[in-house]
């Protein structure tokens, strides 16, 4: 009946409306479980800044990490260094002239009323704490009047030793990080400098206090650790830096699960001492490279490139030829997406060693995977077989071809010519007898 025909539709028409509403949803979560699964980069204020693992040295994240700024106090991670390469922490270190010249922040000023003078003596690693606690201006200058004789000749240690840990875009003038047009770092520079630091065990341990005791002319002195989140979320050591031009500046090092990550940021904002926007700065950027998983650079199977593999044509002896084979990946090799990450890597292929007869038969090769401060070996192939070398010396194994049959040819002729000479003779010799 009509009636019956019409309900069938409405209810055809009913799932029908179901079904693509339940499929829609789906699709929804799915999207929504994909975008939420990638990790966004965070926002922060800070201009520049970079997140380093401190084993691998591989880049996690990194925002303008190659610009230049001034790095106010965190110089002191550089100066300190210097100080435990070439000092003991028993040496006494005498206060100069320098050092009483320098404007507060200073020991002098803050804690002794301006009663330190020229030519008093105070303990090395008294100064360290000093100069990483306290972030005291006097400290830097007896370090290099010290360890240099004057700031300029320490300045010209502190710009070699700065290339010798990679730190190529540095320029350093002054130990303490007062301003100056010419003294600058970037990011990842600063943060190679923040790893050697780290890495000495004097400057380690003083940069891991949250306080410290120094004495000064028998004068006890309670020094706090200007680093405001020491002991929070994984900050277990480093050095704090603020001038106007710079900013608030920091460099730490992160641990959260046995694993450590070197974290700078420079150029955030900063009102005063306790402005916490660079510490958020950097919460924000290590929360993120705990988190964020690796990518695929380059997929198994994936060419990345040719080789010149050299053979000589007959295996152990003939021409020695060369021949260009492609390389294929034969796993994954996975890398943290950022800007200089995506810019700087690479795969490459050592084929020094290598023979094209031995690759026919054994296709593995090992491959080094490569971006700024890290790399690994990876696993590959290469695509050659016999073919290839038939193909690249066809004329040459034709031709050899070719002129053994003729020397067989040869051989048998003449075989042949002197067996029927001997046959002749035989006959000679049998009818001369009759």
């Amino acid at each position: 009946p009509p009636s019956c025909l019409s309900i069938r539709w409405i209810w055809r028409a009913l799932v029908l409306t179901l079904s693509v509403s339940l499929f829609s949803s789906f699709g929804t979560f799915n999207l929504n479980t994909s975008a939420s699964a990638a990790e966004a980069e965070p926002s922060i204020v800070a201009q520049s800044a970079i997140t380093m693992d401190l084993e691998t040295g591989e880049i996690i994240y990194s925002k303008e990490a190659d610009a230049q700024h001034y790095p106010a106090s965190t110089t002191k991670l550089l100066t300190g260094l210097l100080l435990a390469e070439n000092k003991q922490k028993s040496d006494q270190l005498v206060y100069t002239e320098a050092a009483k010249a320098q404007p507060a922040y200073s020991l002098d000023d803050s804690f002794m009323g301006g009663s330190i003078k020229v030519g008093d003596k105070i303990s090395a690693d008294d100064i360290m704490k000093g100069l990483l606690l306290f972030s005291g201006n006097d400290t830097a200058y007896v370090i290099s009047d010290n360890v240099a004789g004057d700031s300029t000749k320490f300045a010209e240690m502190m710009n070699a030793k700065a290339k010798e840990l990679g730190a190529h875009n540095s320029n350093f003038v002054t130990p303490n990080g007062l301003h100056d047009d010419n003294h600058y770092t970037t990011a990842y520079d600063l943060s190679l400098i923040t790893k050697a630091a780290f890495g000495n065990e004097w400057e380690r341990s003083v940069m891991e206090l949250p306080e410290a005791s120094i004495y000064i002319n028998g004068s006890k002195v309670m020094l706090e650790n200007r680093n405001l989140t020491l002991g929070k979320n994984g900050n277990i050591g480093g050095k704090t830096g603020y001038t106007s031009l710079a900013g608030g500046c920091l460099a730490t090092v992160y641990e959260r699960d046995g694993r450590k990550i070197v974290g700078v940021v420079l150029k955030s904002t900063q009102v005063d001492n306790e402005d916490p926007t660079k510490f958020n700065d950097m919460d924000a950027i290590m929360n993120y490279s705990y988190d964020v998983q690796k990518e695929v650079y380059k997929s198994s199977g994936e060419e990345v490139g040719t080789a010149s593999v050299e053979y000589k044509s007959f295996g152990f002896f003939g021409p020695k030829k060369t021949v260009n084979v492609p390389i294929k990946l034969a796993q994954d090799v996975t890398y943290y997406k950022n800007a200089i990450n995506d810019a700087e890597s690479k795969i490459n292929y050592s084929s020094s060693n290598a023979s094209a007869w031995n690759l026919i038969f054994n296709k593995d090769v090992q491959l080094t995977y490569t971006t700024r401060n890290h790399s690994e070996n990876v696993a590959g192939t290469v695509e050659i077989s016999l073919g290839t070398i038939l193909k690249d010396n066809l004329l040459l194994y034709i031709g050899t071809l070719v002129g053994i049959i003729i020397i067989i040819s040869l051989i048998f002729m003449l075989k042949s010519l002197s067996f029927n000479r001997r046959n002749r003779r035989s006959s000679y010799r049998r009818g001369r007898r009759r």
